[in-house]
Parts: structure tokens; C-alpha cells; sequence
């Protein structure tokens, strides 16, 4: 019977002990962190892991996590400086920073998440007004969203809250006004084809004036090379008969009155000669 008194009286402790150990302790886990909330004015914040206190029935405590959160926004209609309506669906990456301030000023996730969406919107309505809708799509896309993502970064600031990153995930075109913006970007396409045609027909034609002026240059050389060349070959010739003659008048009168009819004289050719002909006389000479 002791015995079973003992064993209760170790129950009861424990109970007690347990019991006692849950109204005083705040454990916090490492990805997360705690408020500490007195009759509804918050107290002091928690952020490292382990063991902390709180006074029993007077203060409470409410847990907020560490980790990055995502807001998943519902896609929103915004106006581009060439006045296109644009659909924009976007998300942020977030987490709490201040636990204290983001109590006081939103409460939980849900408040936060629509705190967070009106300032995200309406930073971004003023930053895409300030580009074409050609640009938001194709060139400025990144650096548009890191101004949004910058300017609503120091709003959040005020609610204990950062952002990370905001970014695009789709932007499309109401129906309306799709057609109006494929022609634009046909016609702009269009016009850069264009600009290269006209750009490769003037390269094209300095290659060819280029060519043509080398051509003329190499022509006009060759022939002045080929021009020098015949001279000198020519005086060569020249003097070369006149020594030739010198040294042997007769045989040279001889032989150019061969080369003479033997260009003048084709087959078929009908000769009427003088008894007094040079050719007559050869012929006659040769037969004897």
C-alpha cells in the first residue's frame, strides 16, 4: 500500500512538474521565432533556438517562422506608356524580419500577404507606365522588376517585413489589343530585315567598286609590263637584223624576200610572174 502511495505521489510531481515547465518555458526551434505577448501588448521577441521563459497566464506567445515565404499573386491589369493594357502575374519572396513590427502592424501571414500586395501593385503600376510594352516584354523586363523590387522593399521595411525578390512569371496581352501588338513587332521586325538588306546591298556594292578599281589597276599594269616587255623584244629583234644584215646583206635580202611570200602566198594562190621576177629567178635557180 506504501508502495502504491509512493508511486502515485511520483505521478503527481511529474504532472505538477510538467505541467509547470509548460506554463513557464518557451522552446524555440531553430527555423523559427517567437513573440512574447502580455495581456495583448507584445513583450519581447525570441529568435535563437532553445529554451526561454515566459510568466504564466499573463503573457503568451505566438510563433512566427524564419523561413522565406512566397506571395502568389492574382494577376492584375496595368497600363505601359504607350498605353497597352497589360495582364501581369507576379510572386515575392519574403520572410518576417521583425516580428514585433509585423504583429502590430499586420498580425499574421493573411494580412501580411495583403499588405504586401497593394504595395508590390502599385509600385509596379507606376514602373511599367514609365516603359513601352515592347520593352517590358523584350528588353527592360529585369531591370523594371529589381525598381519594383527595390521601392517596395523599403515600404515592406515599415510592417517588419523584406522581400527578396519580386519577378514576372506571365504577362500576357488582353484579347483586345493583341493583334495591334503583333502587327507593331511584325512591322518592327519587318523594319530591321530591311535595315540589313539595305545595309548588305551598300556593302556589297563598295566590295565590287573596290574589285572592279583592283581589276583596272592589275589590267592597266600588265599591260604597261606587257607594253615594255614587246618594246624591248622588239628593239632587241631589230637590232638583230640590222646586225645580221651588216654582217651578210645579201642573205638577208634573200631571206626576207622568202618570209615575205611565204605570208603572201596561200594554197590556191595564182601567180602571174615577169621574166625579170626574184621569185622566178629562184625557182629556176633551184631546178637546175
Amino acid at each position: 500500500m506504501n508502495k502504491n502511495i509512493f508511486l502515485y505521489i511520483l505521478v503527481a510531481i511529474a504532472v505538477v512538474s510538467s505541467v509547470t515547465f509548460s506554463l513557464f518555458a518557451v522552446i524555440v526551434e531553430q527555423a523559427e521565432q517567437k513573440l512574447i505577448v502580455r495581456i495583448g501588448k507584445p513583450v519581447r521577441v525570441y529568435t535563437d533556438p532553445g529554451l526561454h521563459y515566459k510568466i504564466p497566464f499573463v503573457e503568451s506567445e505566438i510563433t512566427f517562422s524564419k523561413k522565406i515565404l512566397e506571395l502568389d499573386a492574382s494577376p492584375s491589369e496595368t497600363i505601359t506608356a504607350d498605353k497597352k493594357t497589360l495582364l501581369v502575374d507576379y510572386y515575392a519572396m519574403w520572410y518576417i524580419k521583425d516580428p514585433m513590427k509585423f504583429y502590430l502592424a499586420v498580425r499574421d501571414i493573411n494580412g501580411a500577404s495583403r499588405r504586401l500586395d497593394d504595395i508590390i501593385y502599385s509600385e509596379m503600376l507606376v514602373q511599367l507606365s514609365k516603359h513601352d510594352l515592347i520593352d517590358i516584354i523584350d528588353k527592360e523586363r529585369r531591370s523594371v522588376m529589381d525598381n519594383v523590387t527595390e521601392l517596395a522593399r523599403g515600404k515592406a521595411e515599415d510592417f517588419g517585413i523584406h522581400i527578396t525578390d519580386i519577378r514576372i512569371k506571365r504577362a500576357d496581352l488582353p484579347s483586345q489589343n493583341e493583334r495591334a501588338v503583333f502587327a507593331r513587332m511584325i512591322t518592327e521586325r519587318q523594319r530591321i530585315a530591311k535595315q540589313y538588306r539595305s545595309e548588305g546591298r551598300e556593302a556589297a556594292q563598295k566590295i565590287r567598286a573596290t574589285t572592279d578599281r583592283e581589276a583596272v589597276e592589275i589590267t592597266s599594269n600588265a599591260y604597261k609590263e606587257f607594253q615594255n616587255i614587246r618594246g624591248k623584244a622588239d628593239a632587241k629583234a631589230i637590232k638583230v637584223y640590222a646586225d645580221s644584215y651588216g654582217k651578210a646583206p645579201e642573205f638577208f635580202e634573200f631571206f626576207k624576200t622568202l618570209e615575205i611570200y611565204e605570208n603572201s602566198i596561200t594554197e590556191g594562190t595564182n601567180l602571174y610572174l615577169t621574166t625579170d621576177s626574184e621569185i622566178l629567178n629562184l625557182i629556176g635557180n633551184s631546178s637546175k
